[in-house]
């Protein structure tokens, strides 16, 4: 419906009303309430505040000045949930949040003209809006504890469950530096067209699952139901009959302050005193469409749309108080125009706020890196290792296989810092499918290593959740192809939070994930992937990908300390296939085997964040590679070498950034290329590659042999579809030609 049909269904309705006796402003507004009639006026002024957004957003529109209209009209009762929330509730709030936002700003005891000049400068995309910087309209704010979400239906729910379930953990480890104070609850809003969502049903589910278990997890699930998710209608009664069974329900109509208001209350005290989680089911109605450019008349009848008109929640409000004598219909009337003009006129400011005018503007907060601190960080041990390693510590076991290094990095990592969670699918009792975790969970308790469901969007999103809340998560994914199973918890939510929060909230994370192929007689395509495309497509996201023992325990350390020092979020692919490789040309020679460095060395061996490791110093041939590629591709170069050939092989190292300066200078030295990629011809690394010898303007020889744009079959069929040895060295032989 327009925006002219609300405004005049306001008016007239309001200058129809009959003013009520007066009734004492401390006393309930009504019978049967707990709503005072001083609040009652206080969340009026807020809902009537949140309204002249939505105005302004299709004004400023109408200018060519805004950017965005997904309003709050109809939803104005979510102010009901904030003020029955501390100000220090974590909230992570449905883009309807309008009322609350200005709520939770007025608990904080901000001016009203804050709380709407922050959402103004959103509208208008300018540089000065506090959360995002004009880079998306989000409702967020370090000082009111709003976590920015973006615009993907209920992508945010999996991380609040991470929230609320970090609320209590890391009080239970005695960790320092959680910035939600004890007794919090987490509140997650959203529609009733996202609680259908795969991501929605994941929160639900993992609450569930650790209520009922008697996990803490104090989370409050807030479902604005309008009826409608864009055109598509919800079928009446479909909220009250999804969720969860063993999730508690309340339910109120939104439209009505004080039933919304006294349902919020028990639910919040329900989730506070309990800490376990709970579902608050707000009936509500759209008004204005779902955006500015929405034409409702072309989905919805003329009844339809008169009758969510006649549930303004903003009309009910200003009914109850001009029924209780505590305004006169003259009164609102009057403030009704004052605001908007008020509203309007801050608008018309905030148009001439500056925008962002340059890319590296744009993308300041997106990565920033602190090379010194992250080198000082991955140098840092525990203070004392004695009591996790006794006499014999790693250093002294002799060489190591690639899974018993990060094994024991891990270990020496969460001794260093308490904060250290790892977590997933088998990787405490059992060890990881691969035993790369074996041992730890009996070294540093249930509390810090623990299994989790057989969800990766739940893994993720505990992760983001403990991230935000003080905690440093390396949780594992099983195996490569099922990452792709929660892929948007890393692009949507993990690398945008520095994005559109320029950086006052950061989920420092490692992910460390089992991939890659050549598993012999095991596998097929979910347990053999060689897609990393779209890890590399993520901007900001930094993917490593060790080959060698030593490298591995290294690079892993540097992620960690990327994580503590700039709020990095690291995906740590570790090829399966060399997790217990021992030898590189014969047997018994142990040549893939690397000793353990000790504390002491650590400084000197440490591997910054997109840098390359060179082996060989031949002048004929230089092989660009990385993960399995790297043993095959030395087994190709020590065999040219023997015949004469002089060749030299670059580790990547570093996928996501690609380490360009090692990559030009070890081209130049040779002037031919040969770049061996396992992962496939179309979208994989070496593409990559090419771009970035390309763009520097290289001139010499290249070629490159990756695997077939295919699946992974079963058995020994992976072979025909997989990079191979022979592959590399016939390259080789023809480039050297």
């Amino acid at each position: 419906m327009a925006r002219d049909t609300v405004e005049t269904h306001f008016i007239e309705s309001v200058a129809a009303m009959v003013p009520g006796n007066r009734r004492d402003p401390g006393l309930p507004v009504r019978a049967g309430t707990t709503l005072t009639g001083a609040v009652c006026r206080d969340l009026f002024e807020i809902q009537l505040a949140s309204r002249m957004l939505d105005i302004a957003a299709r004004w400023l529109r109408e200018q060519g000045e805004g950017f965005y209209t997904i309003g709050s009209a109809g939803h104005e009762g979510n102010a009901a949930v904030a003020a029955a929330l501390r100000v220090t509730d974590p909230a992570l709030l449905h883009y309807r949040s309008g009322a609350f936002y200005l709520t939770r700003s007025a608990q904080a005891g901000r001016l009203a003209e804050e709380g709407l000049r922050d959402v103004l400068l959103g509208l208008t995309a300018a540089a000065e809006e506090p959360i995002a910087g004009g880079r998306h309209k989000v409702f967020g704010h370090p000082g009111l504890a709003v976590i920015p979400q973006t615009s993907t239906i209920a992508s945010h729910l999996p991380r609040a469950v991470g929230v609320a379930f970090a609320i209590e953990r890391a009080r239970k480890l005695g960790v320092a530096g959680s910035p939600w104070p004890a007794g919090s609850v987490a509140v997650c809003s959203f529609g009733d067209a996202s609680a259908n969502h795969a991501s929605a049903l994941t929160g639900f589910n993992t609450a569930a699952y650790c209520a009922y278990q008697g996990l803490p997890l104090p989370i409050l699930f807030v479902c604005e139901d309008n009826g409608i998710g864009i055109s598509v209608r919800t079928p009446g009664g479909w909220v009250e009959a999804a969720g969860h069974p063993l999730i508690p329900r309340f339910t109120a109509d939104g439209c009505d302050l004080p039933d919304a208001y006294d349902a919020a209350r028990q639910a919040v005290e329900h989730v506070r005193a309990r800490r376990s989680p709970a579902f608050l089911h707000l009936r509500t109605v759209r008004l204005m469409g779902h955006a500015g450019s929405d034409v409702e008349s072309a989905y919805r009848t003329p009844r339809e749309l008169a009758a969510d008109l006649a549930r303004d929640p903003l009309v009910a409000t200003a009914r109850l108080l001009v029924q209780a004598g505590l305004a006169t219909p003259d009164d609102l009337a009057a403030r009704y125009e004052s605001l908007r003009e008020h509203v309007l006129k801050l608008a018309l400011e905030c148009t001439r706020r500056p925008r962002l005018s340059s890319a590296h503007e744009v993308m300041e907060p997106l990565a920033p890196r602190h090379p010194a601190q992250v080198a000082a960080g991955a140098a840092r041990p525990a203070a004392d290792r004695g009591p996790l390693f006794g006499d014999a510590p790693p250093e002294r076991e002799g060489p190591l296989t690639l899974a018993q290094s990060i094994n024991r990095t891990l270990a020496d990592l969460m001794a260093a810092h308490p904060e250290v969670m790892l977590f997933g699918e088998d990787i405490a009792r059992k060890g990881g499918v691969y035993g790369v975790t074996r041992g730890l969970l009996k070294r540093f308790g249930a509390g810090r290593v623990f299994d989790t469901l057989l969800d990766e969007q739940s893994i993720l999103g505990l992760a983001l959740g403990s991230a935000t809340s003080g905690l440093l998560p390396i949780p594992e994914i099983q195996y490569l192809a099922y990452l792709h199973n929660a892929l948007d918890q890393l692009r949507g939510e993990a690398a945008t939070l520095r994005f559109f929060s320029q950086g006052a909230y950061r989920n420092p994370m490692v992910v460390r994930v089992a991939g890659y192929s050549y598993q012999k007689g095991f596998g097929g395509h979910f347990h053999n992937d060689n897609s990393v495309a779209a890890l590399r497509d993520i901007p900001g996201l930094v993917v490593a990908s060790p080959a060698r023992p030593d490298d591995a325990a290294a690079m892993l350390r540097t992620c960690v300390a990327a994580a503590l020092a700039d709020g990095e979020v690291s995906v740590f692919l570790e090829p399966i296939a060399l997790y217990n490789t021992r030898d590189l040309m014969d047997d018994g020679d142990n040549g893939w085997l690397s000793a353990y460095v000790p504390p002491s060395r650590w400084a000197e061996t440490h591997v910054p964040i997109g840098r390359g490791r060179s082996y060989g110093d031949g002048r004929d041939l230089t092989i660009v590679t990385f993960g399995n590629g790297l043993r095959m591709s030395l087994r190709a170069a020590i065999r040219l070498t023997a015949e004469g050939y002089g060749c030299r092989v670059l580790d990547l190292r570093w996928l996501s950034p690609l380490p360009v300066e090692d990559l030009l200078r070890a081209a130049d030295l040779t002037g031919r290329v040969l770049i061996a990629d396992e992962t496939r011809a179309s979208g994989g690394v070496s593409e990559g590659v090419l771009a970035a010898l390309a763009d520097a303007g290289y001139t010499g020889r290249v070629a490159r042999v990756t695997s077939r744009d295919s699946f992974v079959p079963l058995g020994d069929a992976a072979a025909h579809v997989l990079l191979s040895e022979h592959d590399i060295e016939s390259a080789a032989r023809k480039l050297l030609g």
